[in-house]
């Protein structure tokens, strides 16, 4: 049942979280990044390991952004953005080493608990799925854009990204076997050869979330790193498990906000770290003690963001719908193993599926002992200089593309281009979450398009096929209903 299981593959997992703490303790570099940055390793692993090492890299690089946030008050990773809020201010009284541990205990709770909900949730999920019809398919596919777009900062903004992913998804040549004529679309002409597919999605990722950043951060000017007095674990009260007493609700509740976020396409561990900070405050006896050193806030914080980590994976292995950036990059170590992610994943690859429980499993366990024991020498990461670090992730980005479909050029290109787009969309305030999901699940969207139209013949189907039709279609005006009312009352406060 667990052949898988080898010194190789748990290797990979020790190594892929070791490496994921790294990149999340220093600034700018995250586990999406990371993610990025080894994916085109896993071609050689084989399926199970080379999702080992990935599942690694991401609860490894969740996890370390919570480094710097307590150190030096910078959040490594988005997600530990409420992080810095209280466990900067007791890194400043001399409480750095127990604010880090509690971090990492939370960690790992948020971890576990998110991983139980994958379990429980997914399989039921995917089992629904599959009584799903084309024309399901196509609203499930709509549903996650709208939800995406309506949790952007700027809803239309997101909503344009997402339909813009999908534009630059349809380039090249429409596909017979998909409904298409086998013509050409929207190349320019000279192009039809390294175009006839579209562009490739592993060189595209790679380019958004490894170039892009490294541009992102040169633009600001790349520091020489920190001095190692800037973090300095002090230790002027030890840490004791009794700091958890009375949090399990605070713990639990923080976790399955993170996991829902999670599930949620497109959100983010930002979002699910300051919705659990949220509630935590809310709900405490002393709301006035956060933001001053409150261990309540270092808690829910991090249980928060590692709670997205198994969430994000269930409308991924039950739907094929990536729930954040990072496990869209995980369709792409399954594209070079030729699988497809959906509601039959489950069912059709039990060891793969297992495989990943296990990972996820184990990389918690790893990160846990490897952050609590040994955080001293982690906490010295954030000291190594970015000017040397980025060049050596720059050149494994450019061989990275260049091998992922035996060394061709184009693909060197390609990475070249959407790493300047990401670069300029955030300027221009465009949604990266929205557009890379829209670029992935464009192409199944418009084949499930095509495929109801030509099994029905008309475009009422799309609300008259089932019940399930009709409430896929009230959650998607409620997305965007919902969307619009928050939106104005936080222009009214405004």
């Amino acid at each position: 049942m667990f052949e898988f299981i080898s010194p190789l593959f748990l290797s990979l997992i020790v190594g892929g979280t070791m490496v994921g703490i790294i990149f999340g303790s220093i600034p700018g570099m995250t586990a999406t990044m990371a993610v990025a940055v080894c994916l085109p390793l896993t071609y050689s692993l084989g399926l199970e390991n080379g999702l080992a090492l990935l599942l690694g890299l991401y609860v490894g690089g969740i996890s370390g952004g919570l480094v710097p946030a307590i150190l030096l008050g910078i959040p490594g990773t988005p997600s530990s953005i409420t992080t810095t809020l209280d466990g900067h201010p007791m890194a400043q009284r001399g409480e750095g080493e127990r604010a880090l541990k509690i971090g990492i205990v939370a960690s790992l709770a948020g971890g576990l608990i998110s991983l139980l909900v994958l379990y429980l949730f997914a399989p039921a999920l995917a089992d629904f799925a599959i009584k799903f019809s084309y024309v399901e398919k196509f609203l499930i596919i709509f549903f996650a854009l709208t939800v995406m777009a309506a949790l952007s900062s700027d809803m239309l903004m997101g909503i344009f990204s997402g339909f813009l992913g999908i534009f630059i998804a349809l380039i090249g040549s429409y596909d017979i076997s998909d409904g298409g004529n086998g013509k050409y679309r929207l190349i320019p002409p000279g192009t039809e050869y390294w175009l006839d597919g579209g562009f490739s999605l592993l060189p595209v990722l790679i380019g958004l979330f490894g170039l892009a950043a490294i541009l992102d951060q040169a633009e600001l000017g790349v520091p020489k790193g920190h001095s190692a007095n800037d973090v300095k674990v002090t230790k002027a009260n030890k840490f004791s498990l009794s700091v958890f007493r009375g949090q399990k609700t605070n713990v639990v509740r923080s976790s399955l906000i993170g996991t829902f976020v999670g599930i949620l396409p497109g959100v983010g561990g930002s979002a699910a770290s300051i919705l659990s900070y949220t509630n935590a405050k809310t709900f405490s006896k002393n709301p006035e003690n956060f933001g001053k050193g409150e261990p309540a806030g270092i808690i829910a914080s991090e249980s928060g963001n590692n709670g997205l980590t198994g969430g994000a994976l269930v409308p991924l292995l039950s739907l094929g719908i990536p729930g954040d950036s990072t496990t869209a990059l995980l369709i792409g170590a399954f594209t070079l193993q030729g699988i497809q992610v959906g509601p039959l994943f489950i069912g059709n690859s039990p060891e793969t599926w297992n495989a990943m429980i296990i990972a996820m499993l184990i990389a918690n366990i790893a990160m846990f002992i490897m952050m609590y024991f040994a955080i001293r020498y982690f906490a010295k990461i954030v000291t190594v200089p970015k000017h040397l670090l980025f060049p050596i992730i720059l050149m494994m980005c450019v061989i990275g593309a260049y091998t992922i479909n035996y060394g061709i050029m184009f693909d060197v290109w390609t990475l070249l281009i959407f790493g300047i787009f990401g670069w300029v969309a955030t300027k221009l305030r465009l949604e990266i979450a929205p557009f890379i999901i829209g670029f992935i699940l464009g192409p199944s969207a418009e084949v499930y398009f095509v495929k109801s139209l030509e099994s029905f013949g008309d475009l009422t189907i799309f609300v008259t096929k089932s019940w399930i039709a009709v409430v896929l279609w009230l959650l998607i005006i409620g997305s965007i209903a919902g969307s619009v009312m928050i939106s104005r009352k936080s222009k009214t406060r405004a």
